[in-house]
């Protein structure tokens, strides 16, 4: 038990590192579940528009990202972030390139995912509704805004959720452009200390952890939410 003892004195020591790791992971996961669903959102109503060019856009959007490995789509934008803020700028890219970087290629990602989340979310509202809508003089946006899309997003709460929780376990694959998260912390923290199988054991059981209570969490919302 010598070497659980050595574990558990260096855990303490670097629960700061740790706890900024894990801030890391959380941020990379919010401002891509929020982009995401925005983003999503937007490719949904595109793909249901009559407007064909419009259609085609944002189906070849989801085609193109659903057909490309997330590592390619992270190294991609690790180099090509820093690259078109410099020209559009003028200026260097001065915050956590690596961080940025994850943050866009996330929120681009999953955004083919929540679009095809909430397109179906959408499908499933009866049109009687839009055309009651019209009927009362309301334009398609009103109709959206105010009938369609909170009922949907009603629907589709449960699957967004659990969608936002792969992203999570995704959020892993950032130590390939050098981002100290959660994971990495770990790896560097073990790699340093000699205790590289523990930290790595300890990284999944924290993952595991996490993602059983927030599928848990999103069960009982999906029974609350049924109709």
């Amino acid at each position: 038990m010598e070497w659980f003892t050595a574990f558990f004195q260096d855990l303490q020591l670097s629960a700061p590192a740790l706890w900024h790791g894990l801030s890391i992971t959380l941020k990379v996961l919010f401002f891509a579940t929020i982009g995401g669903v925005f983003i999503g959102t937007l490719l949904a109503l595109m793909r249901l528009s009559s407007i064909k060019v419009l259609n085609w856009i944002a189906k070849g959007y989801v085609n193109l990202f659903r057909s490309i490995p997330l590592l390619l789509v992270l190294m991609w934008f690790y180099f090509a972030v820093p690259f078109i803020y410099t020209g559009v700028t003028g200026k260097y890219l001065t915050v956590d390139t690596a961080l940025v970087s994850s943050i866009v290629a996330f929120m681009l990602f999953e955004a083919a995912y929540f679009s095809e989340i909430v397109r179906a979310g959408i499908q499933s509202i009866p049109k009687g509704q839009t055309d009651a809508a019209s009927a009362l003089g309301m334009s398609y946006g009103q109709s959206m805004r105010l009938i369609v899309l909170p009922q949907a997003f009603r629907k589709m709460t449960p699957l967004l959720l659990q969608q936002t929780i792969i992203l999570f376990q995704d959020s892993t694959m950032v130590y390939a452009i050098g981002l100290l998260d959660f994971f990495r912390t770990n790896y560097v923290r073990g790699d340093l200390m000699g205790l590289l199988t523990q930290y790595i054991i300890f990284a999944g059981l924290v993952y595991f952890t996490i993602s059983m209570i927030a599928t848990y969490i999103v069960k009982k919302l999906q029974q609350r939410l049924t109709v």
